[in-house]
């Protein structure tokens, strides 16, 4: 069963009907802190949450909104929190016909309306009751109008004695009482059958919801008796109580057992098997660091303390306490250390799959992992580890989380996204991308940014080019030229527009950190701060001198050379008043100063503009589609010889 929508109708910050679509896979909440996200999650746990948890009921003074709360109190009105809609699964569908009659099931859709103190409210599935209840009868061998009108019309048990009691022969009385148990309706609906088909195939079917956030992190040092006793102390707050009670659960260990024994091997047997599990799965995606190992440890502590006893006596207590340690050795260094001293990110890693772990061995149920701001400690690569390893458990599960970190979100799966906003009338939630806040959407900007950055990069042998008119440039002639047999580009090179000399430095050293190959293609500098950031880089072995090439280096006749040298003049004037015929006059070779050697300068004075638009040329060629018949050869021997050289220059 899937969930499918949900609706938040009233909790905390929702003041008015919020609804929103759930994927199939992953969902994800983006928005500002206290916008709404970890409500959200919250309401959807209480639903049903994986197990009773007094944290996870729904409690109209802590959870109504505020400013609404005295009103609803007057009312004496119990509110709705929140609707669910599922979708049934073929599975359960194919069940209930194979006990009801086949097409008996009109729709796959239900809802559950979880209201905050009475019983659920459901829009059951949609059934045919009259095929049902002929099904049954025909099953039976007591199959009449009569009898189906009769039954049609059975709220409860009681009612169907009385049409019992009517009959005197024995076919009808025992195959009446046959079918009792489809008129129960323990839970006293208009419609008996709807309520035995939610009862008995629906309910047990409803996902389960886990939640965790930050809070349910492991400590280093447990103290077993307060785990026992639930007694709290600033280390072991109730979410790591839980988390601590979730690992020896998964140890299948009792800690009360421990309090009593002398020898703890066994138990730390146990404790060490349930770890090497955890390990796997961890190490399988813990990729920052892969020589730690986790420990585990059973001590025992006595000490010795003063009480004040009747009579004022004071006498020593002895006080025997069992603590768990939890350690993390790195084999390198050989050096362990407290879970508390490790990273955030790897505690949360660690703690996550002892909480997830617990549930994952639970195959009777069907869960819906819901997580609060996961990983939010980990570095930008462990968040793209997380979200790997989110990936393959959204096999099996359905998983909304929470986040605003840009390296969370997946930037090629943005159909995943739901924005929550706070506004004057409280907390709005949008299954589009139209948030006008600026603030919400930073988040999803930043990886889209980081995506394309990420993207610009998928060759180890790069290209910098200085901008997107010399990347159409490069290719399109690159193309020309291996229709005539002549040497193009490798098709192992991507070319990579920086935006600008200013900024190829920036990108040299972006790139150096991946063991990428980067030569460079440049204009001829003419900025000198741009110029010196780059021999500086030189300088500092950043990047060889001979992997940046400059335009000029291959038109001898030229101090100064822009890509567009490469053209002919001919043949970039007809670029250039194409591409411009509606704004400048037709420029004829006569018209240019062949003093100037660049020829964006000679049109710029031909004209008395100080720039025009370089990309419009460059996107004329692209449109015109033209061919090696259209360009001069000395166009064509002038790229090729950059191609060449650019080619060489790469192992």
């Amino acid at each position: 069963m899937k969930l499918k929508e949900v609706i938040i109708h009233k909790y905390k910050s929702f003041e008015t009907d919020q609804s929103f679509k759930v994927e199939d896979d992953i969902t994800i909440l983006v928005g500002m802190n206290e916008s709404g996200k970890t409500a959200t999650l919250e309401a959807i746990a209480k639903t049903n949450y994986f197990k009773d948890d007094k944290d996870f009921k729904f409690n109209k003074t802590h959870d109504y909104p505020r400013r609404e709360k005295k009103k609803i109190d007057k009312s004496g009105i119990t509110p709705n929190a929140i609707t669910c809609i599922y979708e049934v699964d073929d599975k359960i569908v194919t069940e209930i016909e194979g006990e009801l009659g086949e097409s008996v099931v009109k729709s796959d859709i239900i809802k559950i309306t979880t209201k905050y103190s009475n019983p659920n409210s459901w829009h059951p599935l949609e059934i045919d009751t009259s095929k049902i209840i002929s099904n049954l009868t025909k099953k039976e061998n007591i199959s009449s109008k009569t009898i189906n009108d009769k039954l049609a019309n059975v709220s409860n048990i009681s009612d169907l004695e009385k049409i019992i009691s009517e009959y005197s022969d024995e076919k009808h009385i025992n195959g009446l009482n046959n079918l009792k148990k489809f008129f129960e309706n323990k839970w006293n609906w208009d419609n008996p059958i709807s309520e035995y088909i939610s009862r008995i195939f629906l309910k047990p079917n409803i996902p389960k919801y886990l939640y965790y956030d930050e809070y349910y992190l492991l400590p280093s040092r447990i103290s077993i008796e307060k785990v026992v006793n639930d007694t709290l102390d600033d280390d072991l707050e109730p979410e790591k109580v839980k988390t601590a009670k979730a690992l020896f659960e998964l140890a299948e260990l009792d800690p009360e057992e421990i309090l009593e024994a002398d020898d703890f091997e066994d138990f730390i047997a146990e404790l060490e098997a349930t770890q090497a599990i955890i390990s796997d799965e961890l190490f399988k995606y813990w990729t920052t660091n892969q020589n730690l190992d986790i420990e585990f440890k059973i001590d025992k502590v006595e000490k010795t303390e003063e009480r004040n006893i009747y009579g004022g006596r004071v006498e020593e207590i002895k006080i025997v306490e069992h603590f768990l340690d939890i350690r993390v050795k790195n084999q390198r260094v050989r050096v362990s250390l407290p879970l508390r001293n490790r990273s955030k990110g790897f505690n949360w890693f660690f703690s996550f799959l002892v909480w997830f772990k617990k549930i994952q061995e639970d195959r009777s149920s069907k869960y819906i992992l819901l997580l609060d701001e996961p990983g939010l400690n980990l570095h930008a690569s462990a968040q793209a580890d997380m979200l790997r390893f989110l990936e393959d458990l959204s096999v099996d599960y359905q998983i909304i989380y929470t986040t605003h970190s840009p390296f969370s979100i997946p930037a090629d799966k943005l159909n995943r996204i739901r924005t929550v906003l706070e506004t004057d009338n409280g907390s709005i939630i949008s299954d589009t991308l139209q948030e006008k806040d600026p603030k919400t959407l930073f988040p999803l900007q930043a990886a889209l940014g980081y995506d394309i950055a990420q993207n610009l990069f998928i060759s180890p042998k790069n290209l910098l080019v200085e901008g997107i008119s010399d990347l159409i440039y490069l290719e399109t002639l690159s193309g020309i030229l291996e229709s005539e047999s002549r040497e193009g580009l490798r098709k192992d090179i991507t070319l990579v527009p920086t935006g600008g000399l200013d900024k190829v430095a920036t990108f040299i050293s972006l790139l150096r950190g991946n063991k990428l190959e980067i030569v460079c293609l440049l204009d001829t500098p003419t900025d000198p701060k741009g110029k010196a950031r780059l021999e500086d880089m030189i300088k500092h072995k950043l990047i060889n001198a001979k992997n940046i090439r400059y335009f000029n280096d291959f038109l001898p006749e030229y101090s100064q050379a822009d890509i567009e040298d490469l053209f002919s003049k001919t043949d970039y004037l007809k670029l250039f008043n194409k591409a411009f015929e509606k704004d400048y006059k037709k420029l004829e070779l006569s018209d240019l100063n062949t003093q100037i050697k660049p020829i964006i300068i000679q049109i710029n004075k031909a004209l008395g503009i100080d720039r025009f638009n370089h990309y419009r040329p460059a996107n004329e060629l692209l449109k015109q589609g033209l061919t090696a018949k259209d360009f001069e050869k000395s166009t064509l021997d002038n790229f090729e010889n950059v191609i060449k050289e650019i080619n060489k220059l790469f192992k």
